[in-house]
Parts: C-alpha cells; structure tokens; sequence
C-alpha cells in the first residue's frame, strides 16, 4: 500500500446487497470487503476513463482461433498493420492441434482499440475474443 492516508467512511446498504457484496468477498478471495470495494471503485475508474476517450489507455486483446487457417493469421496480421493503434506485445500460445491463443497488448485512443477489437473479433474462424480494458489510475 502507498503511504497515502486511508481515510475510513460509512456505507449505508440494504442487507440484501451487503449479503450479495460479503458472497463476493468470499467467493473472490478478498481479505476483507474494503479490498473489494476499492477494486470496484477502480474498475469504474477505468471504465470512465474510456467512455471519456478523452485520453490513450491499454487494453489486452484476447483471440482463440482454428490455426488451420492461414488466411485468417494473415488478415489479423494485416488488421493489426493498418489501424493507429500500438501493438504493444503480443503473446501467442498453441492450446492444442486445432487452436491457437493470441494476447494482444494495445496502447491509443479507446475508440481506436474498440474498433480493432470488433475487427478481429468478427472474423470468420476466430473462437474466442475478449477485449480486457486498462488505464493509468491517477487519483
């Protein structure tokens, strides 16, 4: 932990959605529910930082595809090339005969990332995609 000041408040919850919120923090292995609720207060952070667009953020392209398919590898390859986004790193993993696992690191605008991500997710032959957002947290 930095060594900003934590400072504690009160939270006033139905105990319904305090029992939903202690499951989670079980189910989640969190150490306590303030660990929790610090996760999701950054997750909707980052999630704001995209819909504002306003400044460059990171995402991680996840794709499983059949690796059979050479003209597909060439048209990821290809949309990777002609699109303003930073490819940062990219991570690729041969799951078993048929498929094939690619990260994908990204760096640029959201709308940018977002519409690389619907390009290769849409393509024929690819499994899986899931595009995880990240940003620089600054608070």
């Amino acid at each position: 932990m930095d060594s900003e000041a934590t400072i504690r408040f009160t939270v006033s919850l139905p105990k319904s959605l305090l029992d939903a919120l202690d499951e989670r923090v079980i189910a989640k292995g969190y150490a306590s529910r303030s660990e929790l609720v610090r996760d999701l207060i950054r997750e909707r952070l980052i999630e704001s930082t995209w819909e504002s667009g306003a400044t460059e953020v990171a995402g991680v392209l996840t794709l499983v595809y059949d690796h059979h398919d050479r003209t597909l590898t060439q048209r990821i390859l290809e949309i990777q090339h002609h699109r303003y986004v930073h490819v940062i790193a990219t991570t690729h993993v041969h799951l078993d005969h048929d498929n094939c696992l690619e990260a994908i690191i990204l760096y640029g605008k959201p709308a940018e990332i977002e519409q690389l991500s619907h390009e290769l997710s849409g393509l024929r032959g690819m499994r899986f995609a899931k595009l995880t957002r990240a940003a620089r947290l600054v608070y």
